[in-house]
């Protein structure tokens, strides 16, 4: 499994060939409701999409995950998996293939890939976003993700999971409390799926941001408090802290095999 990462909450997925595009934000700027003074994100690096992209997901339909300037730079007709929301904004942009998943739901790739939706992120008073388990069925590894640190209790029903992506820290509001809950989440999700390495994500790369919410968060942890956090309670999982735009290769020992004996 390789893993790349490319600043904030995006993602390049390599399982044996089979290439994932997730929460792509990758050119133009950064905004939430065409409001820059609260909140702009910008890249002082202009960087190339990736190629040889087989499917795109996302996991919300928020522009920091389903960024429109972003997938109107891709093929449309590359599949997209993703949240209801995520699944509006893929079909808005013309997509021809668009599946959106409900939590439980499994969507297939060939005999190659299986991506099954969880609960995430609730955003809003009704709306609660994905999080996704995805196998490789040949090599019969797996890897979860979730951006905002909300953890479905219905992962302690699963076989150990290898590979983790995760916040490690909070961002916080205030008044508001942590909108990424990174630390004391990052050690249940540990303790229920058992992964072989956990790597953060939602909190870095190179990228700048400014505005008005920008100038009040709090950030609290680091990867490296969690890794000590992890040691402290004899959990064997590593953390990996990925250099953004470098691939990261990863050695798994277990299988499918012998998760399920």
């Amino acid at each position: 499994m390789e893993l790349t990462y490319l600043d904030s909450n995006s993602w390049l997925l390599d399982f044996n060939g089979c290439r994932i595009l997730l929460d792509p934000w990758l050119v133009g700027p950064l905004v939430f409701g065409n409001s820059p003074w609260l909140f702009k994100g910008t890249r002082p690096i202009e960087r190339p999409i990736p190629g040889d992209i087989d499917v795109i997901l996302l996991s919300q339909g928020l522009p920091d995950h389903a960024h429109p300037p972003t997938l109107e730079q891709l093929g449309r007709s590359l599949p997209v998996v993703g949240s209801a929301g995520a699944a509006k904004v893929a079909r808005g942009l013309g997509y021809e293939e668009v599946v959106a998943l409900s939590q439980r739901q499994i969507y297939t790739w060939g005999d190659r890939l299986q991506i099954q939706a969880f609960p995430g992120s609730p955003i809003g008073p009704t709306t609660v976003e994905n999080a996704y388990v995805i196998s490789d069925l040949q090599a019969g590894t797996s890897l979860y993700y979730e951006p905002h640190g909300n953890h479905s209790s219905l992962l302690k029903d699963l076989p150990p999971i290898d590979v983790a992506i995760a916040p490690l820290v909070n961002l916080e509001l205030p008044l508001v409390g942590p909108f990424i809950k990174g630390k004391e989440s990052a050690l249940e999700l540990v303790q229920w799926i058992k992964p072989q390495y956990i790597l953060p994500t939602a909190a870095g790369g190179d990228v700048n941001f400014e505005g008005l919410l920008v100038s009040i968060l709090k950030a609290s942890g680091t990867p490296e408090e969690f890794q000590d956090c992890l040691r402290e309670r004899q959990l064997q999982t590593d953390v990996i802290n990925p250099v953004p735009w470098t691939a990261t290769t990863l050695s798994l020992a277990r299988s499918m095999e012998s998760k399920s004996s």
